[in-house]
């Protein structure tokens, strides 16, 4: 069956949209939702043939529905549903990860089905707590655990963290032999094709997903890749585009080439994390984000269950360590512990912190060991003695971008170095003014001193300003966001200039001895600053090294009418 709409009016969504269902196994259907125009994901990549949105009905003794849909799909999506069912009779529905696109409806099917479980990682479960805002169901599931559907269809779960979302997981029913895999494995392809028939045709938009997405996470593809070499699989289910069947192999091969390819040229951090005691799994998440916005690559392992030889490869391979401390009961972590001492060398960096278990292993006799060694601290312990806050999460993510900075200096100076001499000289001799952004979004709050800052346009009022990835502001700086743009005055920038520019250690109070005063959406304003604005972020595209931030402009003052904007001159344009 097939139902056409024009755009919906509701969500605004542009273009033409349809759906469509597919029988793709026994007692198995996949729902298509086909987004034939949209031009571009999100904020990540442009899109030349569209995509789609794919979420699958499994119905044996007890019925799964395998993800939902992307919001603009709605009313489509919610009348096909209860044409082929009552979605009260759905027991379980299985998140493979939470971004958006796939979990967009999930409000609604608890809205239909009120009693239905919902499965997925621990991560996820805590996302969707704060998606949807209202108690339900749950089944926390891990890598290889089970889940009998009755009629043959055992559904077993393998867990693909990072991929891209840090939820992920895939899921595998042992009587269709179809992996349902979400974004992994996927492309950004519509067309009324069910499978993969037409290889020559997708090919390239396969390559092109894969290197948007996948491809910084090439070391997390190859575990996820090891997790189901030994499964027999006959469809590859995933979320976006047409599903694999009639080239499974290849395509595989060619995700498990690629990731070894780029594997091979990654500075990696390793992280060990004790899974369910205290805070562990959570605040290393935090510090792995951190990381990733410097471009290092991360690769998480619970300490309580790794294997000693992985451990031990996997500090091998390491320029970075960073290890949440276990319970004191706990024998396996000891022993992990021990493989990670044994393996480590005076070239790496460490960096330790507290799981608030309550019964944590001290952090300084273990660092005393592993500065006996010889590593580099890339940041100071970091010690939970509560509940973690937004202030904590944010110390965690700005101590990885630390120390993802420090591990890459050395790339970063070599890429200053490496522009032609003329083309440096050139570019130098674009002048910028000179701003500082103040953000606040909760309890957290940030600053940034800036000069690549533009008005962009008229109509709205709207400014565009560049923000480099690592910026721990960075974080604060998405669509929906809430910012102040402060002006400095020629003449009378020097201290605020000297004070935001100076390093701050990760959860530092980067406004202690600044006169603030609050804006009407919560951030700071400067009281020394030339002139104000307060803006809210619509869009952002990613620009490489940096992301160039578009907002919207609310209201704003000028606190000296005759002042004058002070104004950066460069001489080369290849760093700041």
């Amino acid at each position: 069956m097939a139902l056409l709409t024009e755009a919906n009016p509701i969500t605004k969504a542009p273009g033409l949209l349809t759906i469509e269902t597919a029988q793709i196994g026994a007692e198995t259907t996949a729902i298509r939702c086909l987004d034939w125009d949209r031009e571009r994901f999100d904020i990540e990549f442009g899109l030349r043939n569209g995509t789609t949105y794919n979420s699958f009905l499994i119905q044996g003794e007890k019925i799964a529905l395998v993800d939902t849909s992307h919001r603009k799909f709605e009313n489509l999506y919610l009348e096909l549903l209860t044409g082929l069912i009552d979605p009260g009779q759905i027991d379980y529905l299985i998140v493979s990860h939470t971004e958006p696109d796939h979990s967009g409806l999930v409000r609604n099917i608890l809205e239909l089905a009120p009693n239905i479980t919902i499965v997925g990682a621990k991560v996820a479960i805590q996302f969707l707590e704060n998606m949807v805002h209202q108690p339900f169901k749950s089944k926390l599931v891990k890598s290889g655990e089970r889940l009998d559907l009755g009629n043959g269809h055992e559904l077993e779960f393998i867990s693909a963290p990072n991929l891209h979302w840090p939820d992920t997981i895939l899921t595998y029913d042992h009587k269709t032999k179809i992996l349902y895999t979400c974004d992994v494995f996927g492309m950004h392809y519509c067309d009324d094709h069910t499978y993969d028939e037409n290889f020559n045709v997708i090919e390239e938009d396969f390559k092109y997903y894969y290197d948007c997405l996948m491809g910084p996470n090439a070391r997390s593809v190859l575990a996820a890749l090891k997790r189901i070499e030994k499964l027999e699989i006959g469809t590859v289910a995933t979320g976006h585009g047409p599903l694999l069947q009639h080239h499974i192999s290849e395509w595989l091969g060619r995700y498990g080439t690629w990731s070894l390819e780029q594997a091979k040229t990654e500075t990696l951090v390793a992280m060990f994390y004790a899974e369910d005691y205290g805070y562990s799994e959570q605040l290393v998440r935090a510090i792995a984000h951190g990381c990733t916005k410097t471009g290092v690559a991360v690769e998480l392992v619970d300490i309580n269950s790794a294997e000693p030889q992985e451990v031990r490869e996997l500090v091998g391979q390491a320029a970075g360590l960073v290890i949440s401390m276990p319970s004191q009961n706990s024998v396996t972590a000891h022993a992990a512990i021990g493989t990670i001492l044994a393996a480590a060398h005076q070239k790496q960096t460490i960096g330790l912190l507290e799981s608030g278990g309550g019964e944590d292993e001290p952090v300084y006799p273990l660092r005393n060991k592993f500065q006996e060694l010889g590593l580099t601290e890339g940041f100071p312990p970091i010690l939970i003695k509560e509940h973690p806050s937004q202030s904590t999460e944010q110390l965690c993510e700005e101590a990885g971008t630390d120390l993802g900075q420090w591990l890459t200096r050395d790339r970063t100076i070599k890429q200053i170095k490496s522009i032609n001499t003329d083309l440096e000289k050139a570019l130098g001799r674009i002048s910028n003014g000179l701003y500082i952004i103040t953000a606040k979004k909760g309890e957290v709050q940030s600053a940034m001193f800036a000069s690549w800052v533009t008005q962009a346009s008229l109509n709205p009022l709207g400014v565009a300003i560049a923000v480099s990835k690592d910026r721990a502001i960075e974080s604060l700086m998405h669509v929906g966001d809430r910012f102040v743009l402060n002006v400095l005055e020629e003449g009378k920038y020097q201290g605020l200039m000297k004070h935001f520019l100076k390093r701050f250690a990760p959860g530092a109070d980067r406004f202690a001895g600044v006169k603030t005063y609050p804006a009407t959406n919560g951030s700071p304003i400067l009281a020394e600053a030339l002139a104000y604005m307060e803006c809210e972020i619509t869009s952002r595209i990613d620009c490489g090294d940096h992301w160039i931030i578009y907002s919207t402009v609310q209201t704003g003052r000028v606190a000296k009418i005759d002042g004058l904007t002070a104004v950066h001159h460069r001489k080369i344009g290849n760093h700041y």
